[in-house]
């Protein structure tokens, strides 16, 4: 493979640096501090097309891969978003993925262009106060009735459902006792956020104000068939399609994270002068801010390894689970670096790092902890049994 950008990689690069360019540190800063979605960003992002960079071309996309989203999802990240620019549109980019895989013709055709041109938001309804990363034990129950389901239970974590016009969501219909594996039985609907029958409950957070984490309780929800992905009882292996690119996804925002705030340590390094020289002489500063560089340069390479698995067919998980572990780390770890290197300023909020430290933690705690990711590792990859 080249490590050379194609002209594509390259025109994606050049737009998201315009873009990024109506958007200052003072914007995002605001945003963060007054928890409010980044609506103008989220417009110019859905004008460009962006949304659809990996929707089919017949819905209005670009059809381009998992390399070329998460090109786009680093440059958005590392030009000063951070996750607050990333999330306000990561779940367009790869949720809907299973609706394209799995979906019909006519429910491509009804979903897919609104998602695409950003006239509708979703969001993604899976994770469980009581289940956590356990999926199979999924409580949230979709009751077959007569054209349709009527669906009740309750998520956690579910990000943008305060603005959210639908909701990917995934629930059992099929008690958990009556199945061969606990991860069977489980259906996936895409489908109306009725705050009729769905109430949403906003979760105070240490980072990422600007866009929202819920709680939402679903209460007597009727959903059509039509609102049904593929086959009934057959959800977890759909939302599979979506796991491997959004690993892919969260650590190019990651990486790109690491890579702003690296920017900004070097740059007041060589910029401060304590006992008549720059602090960037020092080794003391010079090593750790090295030690970040080649980490994520490392990261960059795995996730572009990552991406290209995906995109040629291949057996992604393994890279995608570790090209997510490994820029995680580095990114946090480039961000508390970067804290540490501007002192005292660095806890200020008007140099932005301490903003990009606390979005760096996202990261590492979602959509997968690093403990699963080494389990997953140790078991698929290396061949060892299963711990849990």
């Amino acid at each position: 493979m080249s490590f050379n950008y194609n002209e594509t990689q390259l025109s994606i690069i050049d737009s998201v640096q315009n873009i990024m360019k109506n958007f200052d540190d003072d914007y995002w800063l605001e945003c963060d501090q007054k928890s409010i979605f980044p609506h103008k960003f989220y417009d110019e992002i859905a004008d460009g097309g962006w949304l659809g960079i990996c929707m089919p071309k017949e819905f209005g996309g670009s059809a381009l891969g998992i390399t070329e989203a998460s090109i786009f999802m680093q440059k958005v990240s590392e030009t000063g978003g951070g996750m607050a620019a990333a999330s306000s549109i990561h779940i367009n980019i790869f949720g809907p993925h299973p609706i394209v895989v799995h979906g019909n013709n006519e429910q491509k055709n009804k979903w897919l262009p609104s998602l695409i041109n950003g006239k509708e938001k979703t969001c993604f309804g899976v994770t469980e106060p009581d289940a956590g990363l356990d999926t199979g034990k999924l409580k949230t129950f979709a009751k077959k009735i007569n054209d349709g389901y009527l669906i009740n239970g309750q998520k956690i974590w579910t990000s943008t459902a305060q603005i959210a016009d639908k909701i990917l969501l995934l629930a059992r219909t099929t008690p958990f006792e009556e199945c061969k594996k606990n991860t069977d039985g489980l259906t996936l609907f895409y489908t109306k956020l009725d705050r009729k029958k769905i109430e949403v409950t906003e979760i105070p957070k240490m980072g990422r104000s600007a866009v929202d984490s819920n709680q939402i309780f679903i209460d007597n929800l009727e959903v059509e068939d039509f609102d049904r992905i593929g086959e009934e009882g057959k959800g977890f292996k759909y939302i599979l399609d979506s796991l491997n690119p959004e690993r892919i996804l969260i650590a190019a925002e990651a990486l790109g994270i690491g890579k702003n705030a690296l920017a900004r340590a070097i740059k007041y390094a060589g910029d401060r002068v304590v006992f008549g020289k720059p602090i960037g002489q020092n080794q003391s500063i010079q090593h750790p801010l090295a030690e970040n560089w080649i980490e994520l340069e490392a990261a960059e390479l795995l996730i572009a390894k990552a991406a290209y698995q995906y995109d040629n067919g291949q057996n992604s998980g393994g890279m995608a689970n570790a090209a997510k572990f490994f820029a995680a780390e580095a990114g946090f770890k480039a961000a508390t670096q970067a804290i540490i290197t501007l002192g005292g300023m660095g806890y200020a909020k008007e140099y932005h790092v301490e903003r990009l430290m606390r979005e760096s933690l996202i990261p590492k705690l979602a959509p997968v902890s690093a403990q699963m990711i080494l389990n997953y590792i140790s078991e698929r990859v290396l061949g060892l049994p299963k711990s849990y």
